[in-house]
């Protein structure tokens, strides 16, 4: 559509729109009032932050005893390439069968371990998981059925190597055993 330009207004619709609206004042802007100073910014959420530090200093947000540098198991038998090492302390291998020697004292832990090796043997098993434990509750001689455990395996021909286990399958409270086929 197209649209038109304004119509010019006659002198005499300019007149009678003037009486017909009556007399017109002319109404002045208010002067605007002056701007209250601003306030100079503050870093509120530093402040903030600093003053939590002391705090969070004082509360430890993990247990230290999941760090467990250190305590780590690994061996590998010799003839064998270290990468197989590697690759077991990564977790490339799958766990096919676990023991738990929770709350065995070391004679029981020890028949345990030589029946459930032999057990994975016989059914062609080539990685298991030994849970022994870190041995918190062990006094001065430290944990026993870990201790236990290092042996008894680092002795065994049908170990190929051992490592401890990634964090999610125990960490160093359990061992991830590779056994030759």
């Amino acid at each position: 559509m197209k649209r038109r330009p304004p119509a010019a207004i006659s002198e005499e619709d300019a007149r009678l729109f003037r009486e017909a609206i009556g007399e017109v004042r002319h109404i002045e802007a208010p002067a605007t009032a002056p701007a209250a100073p601003r306030p100079s910014p503050q870093p509120r959420m530093f402040e903030a932050d600093e003053a939590a530090v002391p705090g969070e200093l004082l509360v430890m947000a993990f247990d230290p005893a999941t760090l467990e540098v250190g305590e780590e198991l690994g061996y590998l038998r010799d003839g064998y390439p270290p990468r197989l090492l590697r690759q077991l302390k990564r977790g490339q291998f799958s766990v096919q069968d676990e023991i738990d020697l929770h709350q065995m004292n070391a004679a029981a832990a020890q028949a345990c371990i030589a029946d459930f090796l032999a057990e994975a043997k016989h059914h062609g098993l080539r990685c298991v998981r030994i849970i022994h434990g870190k041995g918190l509750r062990s006094k001065a001689a430290g944990p026993v059925l870990k201790a236990l455990t290092d042996r008894l395996l680092r002795r065994r021909d049908d170990v190929i190597a051992f490592a401890s286990a990634r964090p999610a399958q125990g960490g160093t409270g359990a061992v991830v055993v590779l056994l030759r086929n």
